[in-house]
């Protein structure tokens, strides 16, 4: 019994009949208050016409009160003629109403009605006014009828409010059963996901109410959570194995050394060897951590304006005779008035010194790498094309993943983290970024900074757009 009144629907049922059973009462009373109001005012107005008519010929107030007095059938009506001291001079009053003022207006008072067989003690609306000669008129009613309406709203109250219950908690049933039924169908496919099965949705209806836009923010969020343990488990298999390689060397290195290293050169070219292997796994292991650092919205402390024209030229400076060592020709252009951005220039200077690297890197002798800095209607754009061998459109989507090397790329060292640290730069400034082809057939990078002016305050930035197919 303690269950099935915790439960939900028996509160709803309960919530929603009581919200009926108050909500006929305000009803009811509000029609009783109104009916009654318009009673009293109706016999009250009666009385004070009555009244000043009699008060009109005070030669003919006498027979004017028997008169009212006769044409009642059921002996409602009351009323009297007094003299200045209060002594009855004709109607079925024998003595004035106590507390009555005799100014013309309707009093709600007691008083003693004579019915001939009897006197009784009621109480009467009633009106009184002094007559020129000094003699006091009055007019009166019974309250029969306000209490008959009073007793009829309350009887009807009385037998609506059953019903009324009853249908609804039928009502609040009913629909607490259609919420259970949902709610049990979300409780299956959540306790499939607490289980491990990543791939359960909890089921959307067809109306699009809140219950299906709940359902489908929390389906949305189960996406992203398969996403990550994917790129997770991912992520660490590559790790494991990039690790495993330079640490498989730097055993087999000294292992070969301690049994045949007759010199201390040769212990010294051991040790470096293994120094530069060591270095390689750090690296990949802090561009890991950075990677996570950004993504975990870290650095929203360095954001200040930016001059993206200076930040450029820094990075095209600093390739320049990296580039030339390379034979590539290195080329910049800047439209003129770029507004600031907002943002943390070291992790901007960091994402656009990857793409100039990759680009000079992947593109052979005698090529050209062009670096380009253009205003757009969403804001300022930064491209970076080449005339390498170009990335292919099956492989766009996934050139952002942490340790996806494309097939070209498999040649050159590297552990493919700088698109991932790239990606994550630019998705923690709300930016997007894009890969296409060049003008050359080569592999073009865009950075769209998107609400250039806006300081980003939002704890989570907008997805990457879908990568283009050409630009």
């Amino acid at each position: 019994m303690t269950s099935l009144l915790r439960s939900t629907r028996a509160r709803w049922a309960g919530g929603i009949a009581l919200w009926s059973v108050l909500l006929a009462l305000a009803t009811f009373g509000f029609v009783y208050w109104q009916t009654a109001s318009f009673l009293r005012e109706e016999l009250a107005e009666t009385l004070r016409l009555e009244v000043r008519a009699t008060a009109a010929d005070p030669d003919a107030a006498a027979g004017r009160v028997d008169a009212w007095i006769a044409m009642d059938l059921h002996a409602r009506h009351a009323g009297g003629l007094f003299t200045a001291k209060g002594q009855r001079i004709s109607g079925n009053l024998p003595v004035l109403p106590m507390n009555l003022t005799p100014d013309g207006d309707a009093y709600r008072v007691r008083a003693r009605v004579d019915l001939g067989e009897r006197v009784i003690d009621d109480e009467v609306w009633a009106t009184a006014l002094a007559l020129s000669d000094g003699r006091i008129v009055v007019i009166a009613h019974d309250t029969d009828e306000i209490d008959r309406v009073r007793a009829t709203s309350l009887r009807a109250l009385g037998l609506g409010l059953l019903p009324t219950l009853i249908v609804s908690s039928l009502g609040g049933l009913i629909l607490a059963d259609r919420a259970r039924r949902r709610l049990g169908a979300t409780q299956i496919a959540l306790d499939r996901v607490m289980q491990g099965d990543l791939r359960q949705r909890l089921p959307i209806g067809e109306r699009g109410d809140e219950f299906d836009r709940l359902a489908g923010n929390v389906n949305r969020m189960l996406d992203e959570i398969e996403r990550l343990l994917g790129e997770v488990s991912s992520v660490g298999d590559a790790i494991a194995h990039d690790l495993r390689t330079p640490l498989t060397r730097l055993r087999a290195r000294l292992e070969r050394t301690r049994d045949g290293a007759v010199s201390v050169a040769e212990f010294r070219d051991a040790i470096d060897q293994g120094l530069a292997w060591i270095d390689q796994t750090l690296t990949m292991v802090t561009a890991v951590l950075r990677i996570g650092e950004i993504e975990h919205k870290r650095r929203f402390a360095g954001f200040a304006p930016v001059e993206l024209p200076q930040l450029v030229q820094e990075v095209f400076e600093f390739f320049e005779p990296f580039a030339e060592d390379k034979r590539v020709v290195l080329k910049l252009a800047i439209a003129p008035a770029v507004k600031p951005i907002h943002g943390d220039r070291d992790l901007l200077f960091e994402a656009l010194s990857n793409l100039v690297e990759n680009a000079v890197k992947f593109t052979p002798e005698g090529g050209r790498v062009r670096i380009e800095l253009v205003v757009s209607g969403t804001g300022p754009v930064v491209s970076v094309a080449d005339s390498g061998p170009g990335i292919s459109a099956g492989e766009r989507e996934r050139v952002f993943r942490r340790f996806y090397r494309a097939e070209r790329a498999r040649l050159t060292p590297g552990h493919g983290l700088g698109l991932g640290l790239v990606a994550a730069i630019t998705q923690l400034h709300g930016f997007g970024i894009e890969v296409g082809t060049s003008t050359e057939g080569g592999a073009r990078f865009t950075i769209v900074c998107h609400d250039a002016g806006t300081p980003r305050t939002q704890e989570a930035p907008p997805r990457l757009p879908a990568a283009s197919e050409s630009l």
